[in-house]
């Protein structure tokens, strides 16, 4: 019999986690440079990078810094290539596209590459994976990495200073991991990926528990549950299930909406929770599984609840054409998205109509 075998990049070299975390990890980071990179983009975590900066000369290491002009993209990444000469790490302090783009050009380079989540709303610091956008901030695709990250350094005190609404978001890109992963994965017969699956049950089941009262009191257990579970555990999925644990509709949809200028105001994590919402209406209505009509009406009083988007006008698309629509629909359903790991077939049109629908009530099945 032929053995198969797979690859798996799993999780970080090492994981600092807790208060004070970031102070704890400058004996790491000097064992894995002396002039690193420090990459960053918005300006409202630009006070914080600088303290991060003096924190890291003040260890004796000689940071540079540079910006992102966009999301992860290409022109900006062949920009920082150049920049970055004399360099010998880089490390990605700030949401999910910086820290994307930080892998992938730490990758690109063959640098030691250190994440500093500067929020919960993804778990793209732990991930050997990069999505690609446009300028515009369209998505174009993802690139797997050869490994995780050398370091993740997820200091509390620093991601509770992000936005609550950035956790929000956490919680909805975190969900999904259930909602995907047991479509896409649950009948496989390989141990791994039944192991991630089941985790991502458990996942699911915890943030349905914590995520309102983290989001109630940033200085609770459940918040550093939920932060934790969103920014670490969520990433523990696709490194042990790999790419036979796969997203499907919800993610698809994300990437159908990022084709909007309009939605670009939208977080990650918010415009994949209302993909959950489409994913089960689609499951519900061709895929005739009753289980989903019950998942919906159990996560929509969440999602409200954590002040997500539930339907089209929440997401800034009120005025929104039917070409725009469609267009959403059309780039959702193209060959190869991750549309088409459902188990049945849909077509655009059957898309645009649980678009449309991805809030009303569900019916009760007896």
């Amino acid at each position: 019999m032929v053995q198969t075998f797979s690859s798996h990049a799993i999780a970080p070299a090492a994981v600092l986690r807790g208060e004070g975390a970031w102070a704890e990890a400058f004996p790491k980071i000097r064992a894995l440079c002396s002039k690193p990179l420090v990459l960053g983009r918005s300006s409202s975590t630009s006070g914080l990078r600088r303290q991060l900066f003096a924190d890291l000369a003040g260890t004796g290491l000689t940071p540079t810094t540079a910006q992102l002009r966009f999301d992860c993209c290409e022109q900006d990444l062949a920009r920082l290539n150049l920049e970055s000469n004399g360099c010998d790490a880089v490390i990605a302090a700030g949401g999910g596209k910086v820290l994307d783009a930080g892998k992938l050009l730490a990758h690109r380079l063959s640098l030691p590459c250190i994440t500093v989540p500067l929020s919960a709303a993804t778990c793209a610091g732990w991930t050997a994976l990069s999505n690609i956008y446009s300028p515009e901030g369209a998505f174009e695709g993802d690139v797997s990495l050869s490994r995780c990250p050398d370091l993740l350094v997820f200091d509390h005190g620093l991601v509770r200073q992000a936005p609550p609404r950035t956790l929000a978001s956490g919680v909805a890109d975190a969900l999904a991991k259930w909602y995907e992963a047991s479509v896409s994965s649950a009948d496989s017969s390989d141990g791994l990926v039944q192991q991630a699956v089941q985790m991502a049950r458990v996942l699911r089941d915890q943030l349905l528990i914590d995520s309102p009262m983290a989001m109630e009191d940033i200085n609770s257990a459940a918040w550093v549950r939920t932060a934790e579970a969103c920014a670490l555990t969520a990433g523990v999925m696709g490194g042990l299930g790999g790419a036979r644990c796969r997203t499907v509709a919800a993610h698809a949809v994300h990437n159908g909406l990022t084709q909007l200028p309009a939605c670009h105001y939208a977080m990650h994590g918010e415009k994949v929770g209302f993909g959950i919402l489409v994913q089960l209406r689609l499951e519900e209505r061709m895929g005739g599984n009753r289980l989903a009509a019950q998942a919906h009406r159990q996560l929509l009083p969440l999602l409200r609840q954590l002040g997500l988007p539930v339907c089209l006008d929440d997401l800034g698309l009120s005025q929104a054409s039917l070409s725009d629509l469609q267009q959403v629909c059309s780039f959702a359903c193209r060959e190869g998205s991750d549309l088409h790991h459902l188990p049945f077939a849909v077509s655009p049109g059957a898309l645009l109509e649980a678009l449309v629908g991805a809030a009303e009530p569900s019916p009760i099945h007896s």
